[in-house]
């Protein structure tokens, strides 16, 4: 447990993604709080966008237009941040993307694309970061994923993304404390969110894709987020669900795999395809959204991440959520007989 940082309102924080989804919504929060953000993606006109709208409401913010896969871009958003406000306290790296189809039909540059944004795009963020955060004893935030834990099936490369982040981000970690540079690294880990994600993925599917159940709000991200900027956690999973599907998989890993086979059907909704190139290699033409308009139910809040973040309750809530884990492979392991 890292000691807690200052409060929102004497932090800069930079913010990748920041055009949409998590990013959006987190840098609302941030600026509202107090914080001064600098938004960073590659739309532009979205990016402004917002920057008027946080001023509008008294907020400070910087918009810097930069493809994260682009480490040169990168360092442009640091330097344009201490530029403007002199320091820089807390990093997210937020952008992400996903692909929609078999591994087999997926083109390599595809692949390639997806990875240079999803993981080139942390390591570029968190090594960028890494001198600023330094001289300011600040906070790193990655976002993963509960695929950094578990795969499935129709997202693989999107998984593999997830894996290599959770990997980068816990060395990282290990080599800024052998070192005592005084940065936390937290790892972000939501089960699947209402954003534009599905919206903006490539899509080879024959149907509209969508994201698997159960399905949380944006503002439930934001505010692990903005928990960490201030009181540093080494992993903050967001969604009860989520959790449980990873331990589920480290208790009984084959079972797993099994129930896994039901999951490309619930990523596929019954419409027809519409937009397959989605956002991989051009930013998305509307931006500014936080939700993606899921169709099914969409969990308010999620009980097990506000609990998880105050330390008298997270030994509880974690052996409560170990004992549903064991309880629902149990359930299918007997259903399998």
């Amino acid at each position: 447990m890292w000691k807690s940082r200052n409060p929102l309102d004497r932090q800069v924080m930079v913010i990748t993604g920041a055009s949409s989804g998590i990013g959006l919504e987190t840098a609302r929060r941030a600026a509202r709080k107090g914080a001064k953000v600098v938004l960073a993606a590659r739309n532009g006109e979205a990016l402004a966008r917002i920057r008027r709208e946080i001023e509008a409401e008294g907020g400070e913010a910087l918009d810097v237009v930069a493809d994260v896969g682009d480490r040169a871009q990168v360092q442009r958003i640091a330097d344009q941040a201490v530029g403007r406000f002199g320091r820089i306290d807390t990093w997210v790296n937020d952008a992400g993307l996903s692909i929609f189809g078999r591994l087999e039909e997926v083109s390599e540059a595809d692949n390639q694309r997806l990875f240079q944004t999803n993981f080139w795009g942390v390591v570029n963020g968190s090594l960028v970061a890494a001198p600023y955060l330094k001289r300011s004893g600040g906070v790193l935030i990655n976002l993963g994923s509960v695929a950094s834990d578990i795969a499935f099936p129709l997202q693989g490369m999107y998984c593999a993304s997830k894996h290599a982040i959770k990997g980068f981000t816990d060395a990282f970690r290990i080599e800024l404390e052998e070192e005592g540079a005084g940065v936390a690294v937290t790892l972000i880990k939501p089960a699947a969110i209402d954003t534009p994600f599905a919206r903006n993925a490539k899509n080879y599917t024959p149907h509209a894709p969508k994201l698997p159940p159960p399905v949380y709000r944006t503002e439930e991200v934001a505010h692990a987020i903005l928990h960490a900027a201030v009181h540093p956690r080494r992993d903050i999973y967001v969604g009860g669900g989520g959790r449980l599907m990873s331990l589920a998989k480290e208790l009984a890993p084959r079972a797993f795999d099994l129930a896994g086979r039901t999951m490309s059907a619930q990523q596929q909704t019954d419409q027809p395809a519409r937009d397959r190139a989605g956002a991989l290699y051009e930013p998305s033409r509307s931006g500014g959204e936080v939700a993606g308009g899921h169709p099914g139910h969409v969990m308010r809040t999620s009980l097990y991440t506000r609990a998880s973040l105050h330390p008298l309750t997270t030994a509880a809530v974690v052996a409560g959520i170990g004992l549903a884990a064991a309880g629902l492979i149990g359930a299918r392991q007997d259903g399998s007989r």
